[in-house]
């Protein structure tokens, strides 16, 4: 808390109005008129002072912003997909940009998935420490060597290598993205297994349910 203090204005203006009365009905030829008027302009603003205190006003500090958390899970998703659409974007095969735009899609999928659902998050633990990083390590690679623009062995067998490598890759992030449904997968069959049991117990089981008549 600070302290904000007010001084009122009245003190000032009656001593001023001492002067102004002192030289309109008093004398003012002595050097002791001068003395005196002083006096008496000393005792008005004292005076004023003491019917007019200065106000002291409570003023609260000021609190810092508070800053929302930040989601470490929310912030890598925001990098990763970025970074591929900065890749995509200047990247100009075809064919390696049509792999990227459908890596960006499934990892936000990804993503998505895991922040709905927080206890799916040790499921691809190895995606985010490992598979994810790699493969934007070697699109940077492929990007840097593209943009080179020179033609070697070096450059052609690794670029070459990285995309022959990308068609594996797409399949192992589509494969991340159905893993994360199989606990789903699991409680949606049982539901099925168990309400068709109970139908056949009533006497409404005719074609089972996921069989074509």
């Amino acid at each position: 808390m600070a302290k904000l203090v007010k001084k009122s204005p009245v003190p000032l203006y009656l001593a001023a109005a001492v002067w102004a009365v002192w030289a309109v009905f008093a004398p003012m030829y002595a050097w002791w008129h001068f003395v005196l008027a002083a006096v008496c302009s000393a005792a008005a603003w004292l005076l004023g002072r003491k019917l007019f205190p200065d106000r002291v006003q409570i003023v609260p500090d000021e609190q810092p912003p508070v800053r929302e958390p930040v989601d470490p899970l929310l912030q890598e998703r925001q990098r990763a997909l970025s970074e591929l659409r900065r890749l995509n974007d200047n990247i100009q095969d075809e064919t390696i940009s049509a792999q990227i735009s459908h890596m960006e899609e499934v990892t936000g999928k990804i993503f998505d998935l895991v922040a709905q659902d927080r206890s799916k998050l040790s499921q691809i633990r190895r995606f985010l420490n490992y598979y994810l990083p790699t493969t934007l390590k070697l699109l940077n690679a492929y990007d840097r060597m593209d943009q080179a623009r020179v033609e070697g062995a070096n450059i052609d067998g690794t670029m070459g290598k990285i995309g022959a490598m990308l068609d594996q890759i797409c399949a192992a992030f589509d494969r991340q993205l159905d893993a994360l449904f199989a606990h789903e997968a699991l409680d949606i069959s049982t539901d099925i297994t168990v309400l068709e049991q109970m139908l056949a117990q009533e006497g409404l089981g005719g074609v089972q349910l996921g069989q074509d008549e």
